[in-house]
């Protein structure tokens, strides 16, 4: 709304001239970043108070460590985590952009979703008792699908002809493969993945939000360097005119996520929940697709990664396939809590590994 604002005020008063300034993504990225940031902050407190009077409390399952005796009931805070970043990007970003409506469009969506689970959680006491597992792959499909479709279908699709299909690779300087509509499907999956893969590390106070933060800072370079003809070129990667307004959304996203710490770092009162995790995966599903850097996720969300995949080994190889465990508990940051280790030792380390692997996805701008 500023963007509108600042634009006609420039055009009607020579004195506000310098409004010119919000023609700058930088200017409006730093701008969403600061804006997110003191919204979580500033009302951060008034918001928890709310939603924990409300009843928005969690229940934590018997097998999780430490025991239910040694913690404080946490409140479900999603919705001050979701409201900075639409806030941040409702103010800064233009509107009018698809690669806009399309991220705004998986925050709505997912923080839904994650509501209705919190929701069911909250009204049965019980972290067991939330949308089943088939009822949240199947929604999450279904707006993966929507967003695939729209995405490659050349009316609707923000990218330039011919490249919305095309996938690249880290370190690879040209596209690998034409998928054609079979890019449907891989976005779909892509998007339901990151969704997940949030969710499934959001388990102890701070874990999830400092690297999905990482994340979204090293995302919204790329989507920089991909919306700046020159540097784009200069970096051989394919020029996408608008994608410049994602670099916003990332930077917002980045300043909801240090303002929501503020309040989730250990000993935490208040934890994201499925309406934060899940609108953040979504966010963070839908922006890799965006940017044209699927795979490079595989390096930069690596903390993500590796709780998805302690989950599918401890569960479907090892428990249903083999019938043995391969961790004491699964995720894999249970299975550290049962070996002994502090919770904020092991919330520390996988920060510094997520800081290390986002630096290592910068490397990637350079190293094709």
């Amino acid at each position: 709304m500023l963007y509108y604002l600042g634009t006609y005020l420039n055009e009607s008063v020579e004195a506000l001239s310098f409004l010119r300034l919000l023609d700058s993504i930088s200017f409006r990225a730093i701008g969403g970043a600061i804006t997110a940031l003191l919204l979580t902050i500033f009302f951060g407190d008034r918001v928890i108070l709310a939603l924990y009077r409300g009843g928005r409390r969690d229940t934590r399952r018997s097998f999780d460590f430490p025991p239910a005796t040694a913690r404080a009931t946490k409140t479900y805070g999603g919705p001050l985590l979701v409201a900075a970043v639409l806030g941040g990007c409702l103010l800064w970003c233009r509107l009018h952009e698809t690669f806009v409506l399309m991220t705004l469009a998986a925050v709505i969506w997912f923080g839904a979703l994650g509501s209705l689970d919190d929701h069911l959680k909250v009204r049965h006491g019980t972290s067991d008792r939330g949308l089943s597992e088939s009822a949240k792959l199947v929604l999450q499909a279904l707006f993966g699908l929507a967003f695939g479709l729209a995405f490659v279908i050349e009316p609707l699709s923000p990218m330039p002809a011919g490249l919305a299909t095309k996938l690249y690779l880290p370190f690879v300087k040209t596209p690998v493969i034409d998928l054609g509509i079979g890019y449907v499907p891989f976005i779909a999956f892509t998007v339901v993945a990151i969704a997940n893969s949030v969710n499934i590390a959001d388990g102890i106070d701070g874990l999830a939000v400092v690297p999905a933060a990482f994340a979204a800072a090293v995302y919204g370079v790329f989507a920089y360097v991909a919306s700046h003809a020159e540097i784009s070129d200069f970096l051989i990667f394919p020029f996408t005119p608008g994608a410049g307004e994602v670099t916003i959304i990332c930077c917002t996203v980045f300043g909801a996520c240090l303002g929501f710490l503020w309040f989730n770092s250990y000993p935490a009162n208040v934890i994201m929940g499925d309406t934060g995790s899940m609108a953040l995966g979504g966010l963070l599903g839908t922006v890799v697709v965006l940017v044209k850097q699927e795979f490079l996720f595989l390096i930069v969300g690596g903390v993500f990664v590796g709780e998805a995949l302690s989950v599918v080994i401890q569960e479907k190889i090892g428990i249903r396939w083999l019938g043995r465990r391969f961790f004491r508990s699964a995720p894999v940051h249970h299975h550290f809590q049962a070996c002994g280790l502090a919770d904020t030792k092991i919330v520390i380390r996988f920060w510094i590994i997520a800081g290390i692997l986002a630096l290592m996805g910068l490397a990637t701008l350079k190293i094709r």
